[in-house]
Formats: structure tokens, sequence, C-alpha cells
């Protein structure tokens, strides 16, 4: 039976992958330089992986969390239960990712997961993903995030040469973002693999685009920009009331369609202010 996850398919080996991502063998728990020394923990300067960084949220910690430990599940698991609980609950406070909470993971994982740190917050370990992860990923992958409608697409426009190939497909890990996904699905190679940043994206609205555009037709390109004019998120309509975007660079977030409605609210924050393109090629 094929997993599907916000409408889209999940082969085996990319489940292999979440699992890694999610759980990995060896993963950072953030801590105070008092925090190390009380609890008897040996820290590093490794940087985590791309898939680490936004599993664990890294872009968001508390700035005094200075010194990371990189723990195995066997080391954790040797610590004092007192200094377990007393970690896990530091990784809350400094605003780790992947902390959740006994309560809403307990009819899955068993009474098991109350017992590994403090019974209200645990981190995920493979072990606890064993003969789990169909049950497990889905849940982890989708939360506050709405599914992808492209199967309710009727028309599929063939001056975006690669929309319908992008549209609800998971990247092949993190980085892959909102401006290379745009970029990709009007025709430029391998933009839809990288971490797109700013400035060949601005150089490509530029050399490929022209001011204003509609929301009812394919190829016009929202621009979101901050206060300072630095575009901060990208999406682009394919006609019918549908748009192409992918909200993160997260190895968890689909490049899927959604209404231009949806998008347009999904993406409303304070400070930013919307703009329309049109692909001119």
């Amino acid at each position: 039976m094929t997993l599907t996850v916000l409408g889209i398919e999940v082969s085996p080996a990319l489940l292999a992958h979440w699992v890694d991502w999610l759980a990995p063998e060896v993963q950072p728990f953030y801590v105070t330089r008092h925090q190390a020394k009380d609890w008897d923990l040996v820290t590093d300067d490794r940087e985590p992986t791309r898939e680490q960084r936004d599993t664990y949220r890294v872009y968001r910690l508390d700035s005094s969390a200075t010194h990371v430990a990189w723990l195995d599940e066997a080391t954790y698991a040797a610590l004092p239960k007192p200094t377990r609980a007393a970690l896990v609950r530091a990784q809350v406070r400094h605003n780790r990712g992947a902390v959740p909470t006994v309560r809403r993971w307990h009819a899955i994982l068993g009474p098991e997961v109350r017992r590994q740190a403090d019974g209200h917050r645990f981190v995920w370990w493979k072990s606890l993903l064993e003969d789990r992860a169909e049950q497990v990923l889905p849940h982890v992958v989708s939360e506050d995030i709405g599914p992808s409608r492209h199967a309710e697409v009727r028309e599929w426009p063939s001056t975006l040469p690669r929309v319908r190939e992008l549209a609800g497909t998971y990247p092949a890990g993190s980085g892959p973002n909102c401006f290379g996904t745009v970029m990709a699905a009007a025709g430029v190679d391998g933009a839809d693999q990288v971490w797109m940043v700013r400035e060949p994206f601005e150089e490509w609205l530029a050399g490929n685009t022209v001011p204003r555009g509609r929301d009812d037709v394919p190829g016009t390109v929202f621009v979101w920009r901050n206060q300072n004019g630095l575009v901060e998120h990208a999406a682009i309509t394919i006609g019918g009331g549908w748009m192409l975007h992918k909200p993160l660079q997260s190895w968890m977030t689909p490049r899927k369609i959604r209404t231009v409605a949806e998008v347009k609210r999904s993406t409303r924050t304070a400070g930013w202010r919307l703009e329309r393109r049109r692909l001119s090629v």
C-alpha cells in the first residue's frame, strides 16, 4: 500500500530518509555553558546538516544556548534520569525543534515514551519509530500544512513546462525553496534542486518578468518583500485560480498546488508587501 501524505505519494525510500532526518543516530542538544558543566556534557563545534537544521529549527534557537552536545541514543539513555529530564526541558526553553509532548504521542508510542525524560516531553530516536514510521511521519510532516490540491487541476499550462512534474512532490532533502520552485516551473534546469538565494532569483526576475500580472492566468509571479524591499517568498499562478508554491526550504515541505486565495492567506505576514510580475518569455 502506497503511503500518501498531504495528497502526495511517498516512496519507501523517501520515508526511510524522513526517519533519518527526524531521528538521526546522533542529534544535537543545545545548552548554556553552565548547563554543559553542571550536567557533565561534552560539547563541540560540529555543524548540523541542512536537514538537522530544519528538524531542530536551529535558526530560532535562544541566544543563550551557545554550546552543543551531540548525543546518540545510548549515551542519552545512560544519563541520570534527573539530568535527562532537565536536558529535555532545556531544549524546550531554548526553542529547539523536535521535542514533542508525551500527551500528543502517547496513544501511538505507548508508555515507554513517558519514561524517557520528565513524563511531559521527549525526543525522537529510531527506536521509537520502529514499525511506527508510517503512523508517525505523516503526522509530523503534515502538521500545520494544508494538502496539495494538484489532483483537482484539470488543465496544465504549456507555458510552464515543468509545473505538472513539480506539483505534488517532496524534495530530496532540505534546501530546495520557493524561489527555485518558481524558476524551475518556468523552465530553469536544476533550480528545484538547490537552495536558491535572493541574488540569482532577483536576476532571473529582472531578466524574465515584467511588472504586473493577473491572478487568473498562468505565469504571474507573486513576490512578497519585507520592509527593506528584500524578497521573502514567491509563488506562481498556473491558471484557473491555482498556484504552485513551496512554503519553506525544509525537507518536510512539498511543492504543492493551492488556490491563489489560500496562498495569499497563508503567506500574509506583518511588514510584507505583495507585488505581481508576469513572465515575459
